[in-house]
C-alpha cells in the first residue's frame, strides 16, 4: 500500500509542476510534512517510476503512459503501466488506481511504435510455464505485455481474462459448433481448463502481445 504522503504528492503532481516549488512549500501543500520527509517520498516515487524528475529543467511531474526518448540515437522507450499480477488482480484491471509502477521497454522489443492501449502484468505462478510466445516461455516473475484494446481473440491466442474478479492468463480456444470457450493452462503442473460459454458473464481484458523475461543471474557462492 502506498504511503499517504506519496498518494498526496502523486495527486499534486498531476495538477502542477512540483519542481517550481521548494520542499518546504510542497510540505505545506500536503499537510505540513518536513522538507526531509518530502525529499524522501519524492525519491521513492521516482524509484517506482511514478514521477519524472529533471533537476536541470526544474521539472517534477507525474509519469504518463506512452513513450520517452532515450539518449540513444533513434531509440524509443515505451512507458507501460504495470497493473499488478495475473491470478491476483481486481476485475477493473485498467483502472488508474491499480497502477503499481511503470515498465520501460524498447519499442523494438514490443514491436509497436506506440504504447497506446498497452499495459504490463507480472506473471504469478506456473500455470503457463510451458506456453511458448515467440519462442519464449511464460514463467513466474516474467512480465507479459497486453493489448487492452484487442478484446476479440482468435482461437489459440493467449489472453488476459477476468473471471470471478480474478485475472487469468490462459490460451483461448473457441468451439464454434457448441459456443464453448476453453481457457487452457499450459503448465508442468496439472491445471484443469476453465470452461465458459460465449453467453456467460466474463471479461477478456486483452491479448498478450509480448513476454518480457525476468533477468537470469549467474551468481556463484564465494569461496
Amino acid at each position: 500500500m502506498m504511503h499517504k504522503i506519496q498518494e498526496k504528492l502523486l495527486m499534486l503532481s498531476k495538477e502542477r509542476n512540483l519542481g517550481q516549488h521548494s520542499l518546504r512549500q510542497i510540505g505545506e501543500m500536503v499537510g505540513g510534512a518536513s522538507p526531509q520527509t518530502i525529499k524522501h517520498h519524492l525519491n521513492q516515487l521516482e524509484k517506482k517510476g511514478l514521477i519524472r524528475v529533471d533537476k536541470a529543467k526544474g521539472l517534477v511531474e507525474k509519469t504518463k503512459p506512452g513513450w520517452a526518448e532515450t539518449s540513444m540515437k533513434n531509440a524509443r522507450l515505451l512507458v507501460l503501466p504495470i497493473l499488478g499480477g495475473a491470478n491476483a488482480g481486481p476485475a477493473v484491471i485498467n483502472a488508474e488506481e491499480n497502477i503499481e509502477g511503470y515498465l520501460r521497454v524498447s519499442n523494438s522489443i514490443v514491436g509497436r511504435k506506440s504504447g497506446d492501449g498497452l499495459f504490463a502484468l507480472r506473471v504469478s505462478g506456473p500455470s503457463m510455464n510451458k506456453a511458448s510466445f515467440d519462442g519464449k516461455t511464460i514463467e513466474d516473475g516474467d512480465y507479459i505485455i497486453v493489448d487492452g484494446k484487442d478484446r476479440s481473440p482468435r482461437d489459440g491466442d493467449i489472453v488476459l481474462s477476468v473471471i470471478d474478479r480474478m485475472a487469468n492468463v490462459k490460451r483461448f480456444h473457441f468451439d464454434k459448433d457448441s459456443g464453448q470457450i476453453a481457457l487452457v493452462s499450459e503448465s508442468t503442473q496439472n491445471f484443469p481448463p476453465i470452461y465458459m460459454h460465449q453467453s456467460d458473464d466474463y471479461m477478456i481484458n486483452g491479448k498478450v502481445v509480448q513476454v518480457i523475461k525476468k533477468p537470469k543471474t549467474n551468481s556463484q557462492p564465494s569461496s
